[in-house]
């Protein structure tokens, strides 16, 4: 992942110091593209210890088009609990319950886990109904009966939807590609990517999606291109992002897949794991929401 040490290093020396949306301040650069061969292990990073559970629950749980917290939550998967949280603060049930208290809620409360776990028609939602398209069952279809077209996207921006989403799609677009070798590529265009605690997370998704599509087409696994728009480091992560520069890459681990799987719908979290993941140690930062 030398990849991802490199683009924090040209970040730290070529972004701006920019403001944003959450008030705490970013080191920023806009326009970066990293590329990984998939075909030389799963680009998991390793100079801090990813979850990669969390990576695989969120990933299928996008996959079934769900929205609702509950089954992260279920799954012990906290990586989306801040935004209903803070909507929640707002509304007349709030009773000065802790972030804990409500997650117990919704892992506990099926009703109360409906009015208040849902992020509105965020990922999940677009790529199984995005005003009435599969684009996910359109897409394997396509890959399976014109693998070689230029048209094997997936939108997650609804301008329809924006206002009602709790977060707007930060991973905008992307878009597969078939070799004359049958190899299958995905690249990302990601408007936005906190460096620190999202990209490493990103690319572990988008790669695991290409690995997962690419079983059930017939095809194998290319590239993992990342395109990202606003690349920034949040001003409270960079003692974690200069920690990470002092550690070196280690090999990167092996993915493997129930190779009986043919259908993308039918992938449980069983059916996927790692092997020889052996990462330096977690290094912990705030999540700015």
């Amino acid at each position: 992942m030398k990849q991802y040490l490199k683009m924090v290093e040209f970040v730290l020396a070529n972004g701006q110091e920019k403001a944003d949306r959450t008030a705490t301040g970013t080191i920023s650069y806009f326009g970066y593209q990293m590329r990984f061969n998939l075909n030389e292990g799963f680009p998991l990073l390793t100079t801090k210890k990813i979850h990669f559970k969390s990576v695989v629950h969120e990933l299928l749980w996008f996959i079934a088009g769900d929205t609702n917290i509950k089954y992260l939550v279920d799954n012990d998967v906290r990586i989306w609990n801040e935004w209903p949280y803070e909507k929640f603060k707002k509304s007349q049930e709030y009773n000065n319950e802790t972030l804990a208290e409500f997650v117990e809620k919704i892992k506990t409360d099926g009703e109360f886990a409906k009015r208040h776990g849902d992020l509105g028609p965020v990922y999940g939602k677009q790529w199984r109904n995005f005003n009435g398209v599969d684009q996910l069952a359109q897409l394997i279809e396509n890959l399976k009966t014109n693998p070689f077209s230029r048209r094997h996207i997936i939108s997650a921006w609804n301008p329809a939807e924006i206002n009602e989403m709790a977060l707007p799609p930060c991973h905008t677009l992307m878009q597969f590609y078939v070799s004359e070798d049958k190899k299958l590529s995905c690249q990302l265009y990601q408007r936005s990517a906190d460096v620190f605690l999202g990209v490493p997370f990103n690319i572990a998704s988008y790669a695991l999606l290409t690995y997962l599509i690419a079983q059930v087409t017939g095809l194998e696994p290319g590239d993992f291109v990342h395109s990202i728009g606003d690349c920034h480091i949040y001003q409270n992560h960079l003692d974690q992002v200069n920690e990470q520069l002092t550690r070196t890459p280690r090999s990167l681990p092996t993915l493997k897949l129930n190779q009986n799987i043919t259908s993308l719908f039918d992938f449980k979290y069983e059916d996927i794991s790692l092997e020889n993941y052996d990462p330096a140690p977690l290094i912990k930062g705030a999540v700015a929401v």
